[in-house]
């Protein structure tokens, strides 16, 4: 919990989940310099490849490649090679995949890319007890992102990515061991879109993540780089 004199230190990351690639190097460049990290999901990735990476990366901005591998263990574990030639800064894998798939994955990424942050996907927030018990999961939204933090820590990995309301509580369970990475953040009066679990960015921060990925709120400004200064002016606030 912050205090009156105490800076959250909690980051902002850009969620680019555009249609075409011009906009998206637009928003960029029209967030300004104080947005240090940009997110590019599956459907930018798989339009637009590497060179794309390349792109935003050269625009000076950290990259969160967020692909969510989960395949075979050593066919994730080849992807994450490839991948780590990339300039990122963090990338994404389904905690579900197992846990030889975990570990195939951290080996990869100590092996190839030492300083690249591997982030373990718990739950997603579009999915709730609904959702979950659909796919044949009879457990809340909490108890199964604490039952893959679980399985993350055993595995090695260092990151995850959750809702802000699992973050406290992996927090109490698990320390500083991982970095906590967590979409589903809406500023205050923000619509929730197709996310179900959400919170403010403050509340996302005093619950203890990392980092939080914000993406409609900002791309849909009139003006993205007031938006930007908004957040982090609210991640600062006790």
């Amino acid at each position: 919990m912050g205090t009156e004199n105490e800076t959250i230190q909690c980051e902002l990351i850009l969620a680019l989940d555009l249609e075409d690639r011009q906009s998206a190097i637009e928003l960029v460049r029209r967030a300004g310099d104080e947005l240090q990290w940009v997110k590019i999901g599956l459907q930018m990735f798989t339009r637009y490849g590497p060179e794309y990476v390349r792109e935003i990366a050269d625009l000076g901005k950290r990259v969160f490649l967020d692909l969510k591998l989960h395949d075979i263990p050593n066919t994730v574990g080849k992807a994450v090679e490839s991948i780590s030639e990339l300039p990122i800064n963090m990338l994404t894998i389904h905690t579900c995949g197992g846990k030889e798939m975990i570990e195939r994955a951290v080996t990869a990424q100590q092996e190839t890319a030492p300083d690249l942050k591997l982030l373990g996907v718990t739950v997603l927030t579009s999915m709730d007890a609904a959702s979950l018990s659909e796919i044949g999961l009879n457990r809340s939204p909490e108890e199964q992102v604490l039952a893959m933090a679980n399985l993350a820590a055993e595995s090695g990995m260092s990151g995850l990515v959750c809702s802000p309301h699992e973050v406290a509580k992996i927090g109490g369970l698990h320390g500083d061991r991982f970095t906590l990475v967590t979409p589903g953040i809406r500023p205050s009066g923000s619509d929730a879109g197709d996310q179900k679990r959400i919170m403010t960015p403050s509340e996302a921060a005093e619950a203890g993540s990392d980092f939080i990925v914000v993406g409609r709120p900002i791309y849909n400004a009139d003006d993205p780089e007031a938006v930007v200064h908004g957040i982090h002016e609210e991640l600062q606030m006790s």
